[in-house]
């Protein structure tokens, strides 16, 4: 008889949790992994993906009021916001299921229910029954923060903003990171008033500050009104039935939403961690190695419980680095230096490696190539909104250690690009390259 039911067992089935235990099952483990909600993680049931089609249909605002300039009439355009709404749920509940078959056909035991460490390679699920595992992974992702103020329970999150039964008239955004740019341009696309509010006066904190500047004016352009040095003191709700929200250094603002965007912070809450002795840090992550391995030898932790970076591709990474390592003979670790990110706001921006500032930091001398342009596509409706790339170099050697972009299409170009700044090449190696006229991405071997 085997010592234990499984040789994994994985507490959550989001992108990483997924990786890990489909890998692993296909190295000759047997694995198990339970979800108390439903199988795909935050990516794909409510974040990234569901948001992204969002963001597709809020682009729709723009490119109608442009059409007319490339000769289309399309006159009294309507938007149905619950036709978007149940399209893009319908899609996360066909994800929900590719997502569980793919698990199954792995010869991967799914179990609905949620689990906790209740002692040494014991799990114990909702319904009572104790299973034994040899290792147990913990990928149990993270929730959007909510701050502590009174009222806090009349807002709402990221999460429930995708069920919502209209769009709001005025919403108010809490926060400054990407979810808040992102919910920013897809509410006002959609024709509510946002007013954004951060506790300091900077955007996306960790993208290239020329980037950050150039969002804000174009948001505040586009009529996204901003109230920076502002703390929350509460909401209330008034006679009229909006919602009052106080604040520090501003006056109170009606609004019709609330939307918290303030981070997000790691699921670990009665999994019984620490009770066997995981060790979690100061804002609650899972404390683990270069292996993902937690303060307890056959405890394990990937994505964003572990608090390390907070992306999808990484926590997928770390789950394939998981399994290759514990039960593939393949031992390797995850590389989190130079990771490719995005922001999808109106327009969407990325950025690779370091930042000019981080550069001028790090190498004290270095050369920044920038362009800044107005899109083709852009000077023929008459918008007046340019892009900026920005190109940051090592002044000695001519290598490249960051490419910072904003408009439209940055990320898609910014993949590419990537791959350059990984492998290492040098502004001579874009320079030699050929242009593909015309392009917005051209401008990434014009750079002067």
């Amino acid at each position: 008889m085997p010592e234990f039911d499984y040789d994994l067992f994985t507490i959550g089935a989001g992108s990483g949790g997924t990786r890990a235990s489909r890998v692993a099952s296909a190295y000759g483990a047997r694995v198990a992994v339970a979800e108390e909600h439903r199988v795909g993680g935050t990516c794909v049931i409510r974040g990234c993906v569901p948001k992204k089609m969002l963001v597709y249909g809020a682009h729709f605002a723009e490119d109608l009021e442009d059409a007319k300039h490339f000769g289309w009439d399309i006159p009294n355009p309507t938007f149905d916001w619950v036709r978007l709404r149940d399209n893009v749920l319908n899609d996360v509940d066909r994800l929900n299921g590719i997502y569980t078959q793919t698990l199954e056909n792995a010869g991967v035991e799914v179990i609905h229910q949620r689990a906790t460490i209740t002692g040494p390679h014991e799990i114990t699920l909702a319904d009572g029954t104790r299973k034994t595992a040899a290792k147990i992974l913990v990928a149990t992702g993270a929730r959007p923060h909510v701050p502590s103020c009174p009222g806090t329970e009349l807002g709402i999150t990221s999460n429930e903003a995708f069920h919502l039964d209209a769009i709001p008239r005025r919403v108010l955004i809490a926060g400054a990171g990407y979810i808040a740019n992102e919910f920013a341009g897809i509410f006002h696309q959609f024709g509510a008033k946002v007013t954004l509010v951060n506790r300091t006066d900077q955007l996306l904190r960790g993208y290239d500050e020329s980037l950050r500047d150039r969002l804000l004016q174009i948001s505040i352009m586009k009529g996204i009104d901003f109230r920076f040095h502002a703390e929350f003191r509460g909401i209330e709700k008034t006679d009229e039935g909006c919602l009052r929200v106080s604040m520090t250094s501003h006056e109170p603002i009606d609004v019709d939403l609330v939307l918290f965007a303030t981070g997000r912070v790691p699921n670990v809450e009665g999994l019984g961690l620490e009770e066997v002795g995981v060790k979690l840090d100061d804002k609650n992550a899972i404390v683990v190695d270069e292996n993902s391995r937690s303060t307890v030898d056959h405890i394990y932790a990937i994505g964003d419980v572990t608090n390390r970076v907070q992306l999808t591709p990484v926590a997928i990474r770390e789950g394939q680095a998981f399994a290759d390592t514990v039960f593939g003979n393949k031992p390797h670790t995850v590389d989190y230096s130079c990771i490719p990110s995005a922001v999808f706001s109106h327009p969407p921006l990325a950025g690779v490696g370091l930042t000019e500032a981080q550069a001028k930091q790090k190498l004290g001398s270095v050369k920044v190539y920038e362009s800044d342009f107005r899109p083709m596509k852009n000077v023929l409706a008459q918008r007046n909104e340019r892009s900026l790339y920005k190109m940051i170099c090592d002044e000695h050697t001519g290598k490249i250690v960051g490419i910072h972009m904003i408009g439209p299409e940055a990320p898609e170009i910014m993949q590419a690009a990537a791959v350059a700044v990984k492998a290492g090449l040098t502004k001579a190696d874009f320079d030699a390259t050929v242009a593909i006229h015309p392009t917005m991405a051209e401008e990434l071997v014009l750079l002067k």
